[in-house]
């Protein structure tokens, strides 16, 4: 039976993010409510828990990339698969200090593995455009980051072991998925010296590319981090500021297909240069934001533009890499969304601590911007050349 299946199913790859997504948005929020209310231990250690955690994902973000292409796509995806089910697990009987902080790593490497294979996936699948593929995984990316916010905020209040069942059960489907739909042959492609150089692999502009999906999401975990400490100082409260990642992840999943319809009919860097600058933009007006509903409209901007520009990037990056190294370059930009993850909370910390949000928003901005401008640039002179 799987001998006979020529690529995954699109349905494969969205519903093992969804899975994947939704254990971890279990965990995130969860583990420094749970380590300084339940655990006794500091905020400071909670957060080199989360950094650990973020670190390990990295890693398994490249290792990842690097066993899809040199190894066995499908193990590569089960091994990172049980590298967080098995800790999940065993959170379920053991979750005391220090063994909480010691499985968290083993879940961010496991975690880390599997975001980069199933893109890797999707971008070998072949009966559908890979554009179309990666719209649908970031839809399935939200989604699961919905459910799994939904479910930590019910489950909690019935105890943290029902959390850890709860996300091991996402696992283990995620588990039965890649056994019965991710066995399937990956091409590889040899090429002669002289082949290799009819369509070149644009490393710089893809390591560009990469650098503006650091900063975006270095800029996104803003939300994530301190804008919920400026918004309880500015005498919202926080049930309002939870309100705003309903209002996102409902937005996303209702309004992406027609983003996706209406961003069919343009180039895809064209697309991704729009919705990046409106979600750029979204950080400017949070500079002169007081009230709940500014906030509220900054975020409604943020959103239209994530949805419009984000889900095209790892589908560029595929056009763009060879057909030998998709597993190494999609691991290169799930890095970059890592790495931006876990530098965004530090470094916006560090600039209230020695300035303002005013210009900890003003420099994300400015930063942004601009290597959203050398991405263009180096794109369009790429585009010269290869017409030449």
């Amino acid at each position: 039976m799987w001998k006979k299946k020529k690529e995954v199913s699109m349905a494969g790859v969205v519903t093992a993010t969804l899975l994947l997504n939704a254990a971890a948005a279990c965990m995130w929020p969860l583990t420094t409510v749970y380590m300084h209310n339940q655990l006794h231990q500091t905020l400071a250690l909670a957060g080199v828990a989360l950094l650990g955690m973020s670190l390990c994902m990295i890693l398994g973000n490249w290792l990842g990339g690097w066993l899809f292409d040199h190894w066995s796509p499908f193990k590569s995806g089960v091994i990172g698969t049980l590298c967080s089910l098995i800790p999940m697990v065993g959170l379920i009987f053991f979750h005391g200090w220090p063994i909480f902080g010691f499985m968290l790593l083993f879940i961010g490497l496991g975690d880390g593995i599997v975001m980069t294979v199933v893109n890797s996936f999707a971008a070998n699948v072949k009966s559908v455009n890979s554009r179309r593929v990666f719209n649908y995984l970031y839809i399935g990316m939200n989604l699961g980051v919905v459910l799994g916010t939904l479910m930590v905020g019910y489950l909690m209040d019935h105890g943290v072991t029902l959390v850890f069942i709860v996300a091991s059960f996402c696992y283990a489907a995620q588990l039965i998925i890649f056994v019965l739909d991710f066995r399937v042959p990956i091409e590889k492609k040899t090429y002669s010296r002289d082949q290799k150089t009819v369509k070149p692999v644009q490393i710089k502009l893809i390591w560009l590319i990469s650098f503006l999906v650091f900063c975006l999401y270095l800029s996104y975990s803003l939300w994530e981090s301190v804008i919920s400490v400026h918004m309880t100082n500015l005498g919202i409260s926080f049930e309002k500021y939870s309100l705003l990642w309903t209002l996102n992840g409902i937005l996303i999943v209702f309004g992406q297909p027609l983003a996706n319809r209406i961003g069919a009919n343009f180039k895809l860097s064209s697309q991704i240069w729009t919705g990046t600058v409106v979600f750029i933009l979204s950080f400017l007006l949070l500079v002169f934001a007081k009230s709940y509903a500014t906030f509220v409209f900054t975020m409604v901007i943020l959103t239209l533009g994530e949805m419009t520009g984000f889900p095209g990037i790892p589908a560029w990056i595929d056009n763009l890499a060879g057909e030998n190294d998709k597993g190494k370059y999609q691991g290169i930009y799930n890095m970059a969304i890592s790495f931006g993850r876990a530098i965004g909370p530090l470094y916006g910390g560090l600039l209230i601590e020695y300035g303002s949000y005013q210009s900890l928003f003003w420099s994300v901005t400015v930063i942004m911007l601009l290597v959203l401008g050398a991405v263009m640039f180096r794109n369009h002179r790429d585009l010269l050349k290869l017409k030449e």
